[in-house]
């Protein structure tokens, strides 16, 4: 796992990269506010529920959640799981709309 900030990551979106986000909050936090990431919460990942991100297995991946916690456990789960370039956002999304939210 490696660390990107929100805004190395604002810099990857602006420039039009392909991005492989995962969303690993809960439904009604993703429902508040996102950044158009997969929503996969943490919890599916705990129980290797994975089958809608297993083809990103060689692919960079960037986790986030609230503060960057539990995307953070995320990404070690996937470390262990077979993935070999996993990130997590630094701060998550509150770091996030503190930056960049209107």
């Amino acid at each position: 796992m490696q660390v990107i900030t929100a805004e190395q990551l604002k810099a990857k979106i602006d420039a039009g990269e392909e991005l492989h986000l995962i969303d690993v909050r809960e439904p009604q936090e993703n429902a508040e506010f996102n950044i158009g990431g997969i929503l996969l919460p943490v919890g599916h990942i705990r129980n290797m529920d994975i089958d809608a991100i297993e083809a990103l297995k060689e692919k960079e991946v960037i986790c986030y959640c609230r503060s960057g916690n539990r995307s953070g456990q995320a990404c070690l789960i996937l470390d262990s799981l077979g993935f070999t370039n996993t990130w997590n956002l630094a701060g998550g999304m509150l770091d996030w709309q503190k930056k960049y939210k209107n």
